[in-house]
């Protein structure tokens, strides 16, 4: 096991998830709107399979997908953090950031900032040369948090290769962030 990393805001703690998350999740992972452009809707195993894979990715190097609660009042919010991409996608090998928030806490910054701090950990402790983050085509809201963050979109459009090729998801766009580029967005302020 790596050293556990577990960023945290003035608002947010990213943690190493819990077994007690894992209903949570799977209420989240059900919404239709939450899952708006996913290929489907996960059944609980799925996404109880999903928390596994992000605790063993944690457990294994200190970081991956954490699992995102408010420092208030510890109430699980979703997950947002970096991992490694799977080899199967075209730009692998490479590091990439994502999110995925229950639908009562769009719209309030927690995305941005959780991936603010996670971003904060890919270039300043495990000093990463870029990280990547890819959506569905249509999915204008989450390339939005990417270009807050000051990604940049690649020319790269690709048909993700678990995705059905009939399927209207099956185009996304790359979005990709150099450490360089990084710096003129840092922040002070994360724990």
């Amino acid at each position: 096991m790596s050293e556990l990393i577990q960023p945290a805001t003035e608002r947010l703690q990213l943690r190493q998830w819990r077994e007690e998350d894992k209903p949570v999740f799977a209420e989240m992972n059900a919404d239709p709107s939450v899952m708006e452009f996913f290929p489907s809707l996960l059944t609980r195993e799925e996404s109880d399979a999903g928390v596994d894979r992000s605790s063993a990715h944690i457990e294994k190097y200190g970081w991956g997908f954490w699992a995102l609660e408010l420092r208030e009042s510890g109430e699980f919010l979703g997950f947002v953090g970096i991992k490694n991409v799977t080899d199967n996608l075209p730009f692998a090998p490479a590091v990439e950031i994502g999110w995925r928030l229950a639908r009562p806490f769009w719209g309030k910054g927690y995305a941005s900032e959780a991936a603010r701090a996670s971003l904060h950990v890919a270039f300043n402790t495990l000093c990463l040369n870029e990280v990547v983050s890819f959506t569905p085509l249509q999915n204008i809201r989450s390339q939005k948090v990417m270009e807050r963050l000051g990604m940049q979109r690649d020319s790269l459009v690709f048909e993700h290769p678990q995705v059905s090729r009939e399927s209207p998801l099956l185009r996304h766009c790359l979005y990709r962030l150099s450490a360089s580029d990084w710096k003129k967005f840092d922040v002070i302020g994360f724990d």
